[in-house]
């Protein structure tokens, strides 16, 4: 019985290019199984630069759904122009608001007549629009002699709590969240010394210390907003002073009777009632 001899798989191949008529080869390629495929794999990728080149700096691009052309270009500029336009819109409802005050308080009213004429003429506007402007910073002037830390609701600004933009006092870990009947407030644990910083532009109103609460900063803020700061090891204001939102107010600390650890103890008032931070503050 014959022996039967086993063929080794070949792993080196050729192609061949060759003239029809003539039969002469034209050109030959030898290649094995790993250089045939590292060969399209650097096809692929060469190709895939190619075409993420041509898309990225050449206007091609514009060809994109989605992708903004002029048109959308001039639109953003056109957005620009209306947004700078609506402070003007804001300026005169302020006014309004404030004629509105006087009158009920039975005050003399401001007199805004060409503001709600919209008849007249864009030139005459800005001339009233000038005069009322002064008439409005006479008024707040006169308003923040009247009271010590000028804090009083006349000549604000009554935006909603959702429309303000909050600071984040301190970035740490909640150790108890907020429930409206046991835990109106929320801990916040973070290292002693880490600097706490006031959530919104306002006056603090109380700053020293207390049995339970350790060194304590409450803060009032527009539209009827009051920030309160609990066990910090201490505090950097001294009552009376103007904060801007994100200064630093105070550190971190673990003073006070009823505190278990370094944590900030914090509080959000809103027009007399405790409100859930994590609605408007990201910890």
């Amino acid at each position: 019985m014959a022996n039967r001899t086993r063929e080794k798989k070949s792993n080196s191949f050729r192609l061949a290019f060759m003239d029809d008529k003539t039969h002469k080869q034209l050109v030959t390629l030898h290649f094995t199984r790993t250089s045939f495929f590292i060969t399209i794999i650097t096809i692929f990728v060469v190709l895939c630069a190619a075409i993420y080149s041509v898309i990225a700096y050449t206007p091609v691009k514009t060809f994109i759904p989605g992708y903004p052309d002029a048109r959308s270009k001039r639109a953003a500029i056109q957005n620009v122009i209306t947004i700078d336009s609506l402070e003007r819109v804001i300026l005169r409802w302020e006014l309004y608001s404030e004629n509105l005050r006087r009158a009920i308080e039975g005050e003399e009213p401001l007199k805004i007549d060409s503001l709600i004429n919209a008849a007249g003429s864009y030139a005459d506007k800005d001339i009233d629009m000038e005069a009322l402007v002064r008439q409005d910073s006479l008024l707040r002037q006169h308003v923040r002699e009247e009271e010590q830390f000028g804090i009083s609701q006349r000549g604000r600004r009554d935006l909603p709590i959702e429309g303000m933009h909050f600071f984040t006092p301190l970035k740490g870990v909640i150790s108890q969240g907020y429930d409206p009947a046991i835990h109106p407030y929320m801990d916040i644990t973070a290292p002693a010394g880490t600097v706490v910083k006031a959530t919104l532009d306002g006056t603090v109103i109380f700053a020293g210390w207390n049995d339970e609460t350790g060194y304590t900063i409450h803060l009032q803020h527009d539209g009827d907003i009051v920030s309160i700061y609990k066990h910090n090891e201490k505090i950097l204001k001294n009552t009376g002073d103007k904060v801007t939102a994100g200064s630093p107010i105070a550190l971190v600390g673990s003073t006070g009777e009823l505190t278990t650890g370094e944590h900030l103890h914090f509080e959000l008032w809103h027009k007399g009632e405790t409100v859930d931070p994590s609605l408007y503050i990201k910890f």
